[in-house]
C-alpha cells in the first residue's frame, strides 16, 4: 500500500496539535484531520477521516482501519510532506 502524508495546516504546539491535512493512496486522494498529543506518555496520533472516505476507501478495497493505523504510522514517524514556510520541529520532537 503507497500512503503518502502532506500536511495543509497545523494548530497547536508540541504538546498538542490539529493536524488537517490529505493523503493520497495508489493515486487516490482524501482528506483528513488528525490530533497529535506529545510529552506524556510520548508521542501519540489520533487520525479521523470522514464516513464517506471510508465508504470511497471500502469502495477502491482497502481496509479502513489498516489504512488509518499506516496514517497515522507516517504522522508519527514525520513520513509526510509540509506547506513551505512550516517546520517540523515546530510540532515534533527529535
Amino acid at each position: 500500500m503507497d500512503l503518502k502524508v502532506h500536511i495543509n495546516n497545523i494548530h497547536g504546539s508540541q504538546m498538542a496539535a490539529k493536524i488537517i491535512g490529505k493523503f493520497t493512496l495508489d493515486d487516490n486522494e482524501f482528506r483528513f484531520t488528525a490530533i497529535a498529543f506529545g510529552r506524556i506518555g510520548g508521542q501519540n496520533v489520533g487520525a479521523k477521516i470522514s464516513k464517506k472516505t471510508e465508504k470511497e476507501l471500502e469502495k477502491l478495497g482497502y481496509d479502513v482501519e489498516e489504512v488509518i493505523i499506516l496514517l497515522q504510522m507516517n504522522l508519527l514517524q514525520g513520513d509526510l510532506t509540509l506547506p513551505e514556510g512550516l517546520k517540523k520541529d515546530s510540532f515534533v520532537d527529535d
